[in-house]
């Protein structure tokens, strides 16, 4: 029994010393990272919601926030997101057989600007975009455009974290 306990301890000391710096987001973040910011991000689609790059920005920082040990700064920070929202739109997406249409879907593009002072190859910049498909009679007012946007800012935001932090 003494055995079987050591045994088992030893493993689990192994195993866990293997790890590294693991985190359980999956962020990869260079050794001396500390702080990051998130600068405004310009609303250049041809419809414009107001308020759309301030709580984008806001969901962005907050989910960097939850997810790292990172400290948000206002300038001069290791890690510095930037960019435009370059679409914001709403379409049909299918049509009822007296050519009407039965949902619409509105969809948010993001051009991002990535740039890490420490590890200056992780550099991006690259488009992110997602989507809200809702009832052609439902108008995009209301707790149906906070749910919109909270679809769609938590997609983005976590694949803008994946691309630059968790390098997925």
């Amino acid at each position: 029994m003494k055995y079987l306990y050591f045994s088992i301890i030893l493993l689990l000391t192994i195993a866990f010393s293997g790890c590294g710096a693991y985190s359980f987001t999956g962020a990869s973040i260079p050794a001396g990272t500390e702080t990051y910011q998130v600068n405004y991000f310009e609303n250049t689609a041809l419809l414009i919601e107001p308020g759309l790059e301030r709580d984008f920005k806001i969901a962005l920082e907050d989910l960097i926030q939850n997810q790292t040990n990172l400290t948000l700064v206002p300038s001069k920070g290791d890690l510095i997101y930037e960019g435009e929202i370059t679409e914001y739109r709403i379409s049909p997406t299918t049509a009822t057989s007296d050519n009407r249409a039965a949902q619409n879907r509105l969809t948010m593009n993001v051009k991002l600007r990535f740039y890490n002072k420490k590890k200056e190859e992780d550099d991006l910049e690259q488009n992110f975009s997602f989507f809200f498909d809702f009832p052609a009679t439902g108008v995009l007012t209301g707790s149906l455009k906070t749910t919109a946007h909270e679809e769609i800012f938590e997609r983005i935001t976590q694949d803008i974290f994946n691309a630059t932090l968790a390098k997925w």
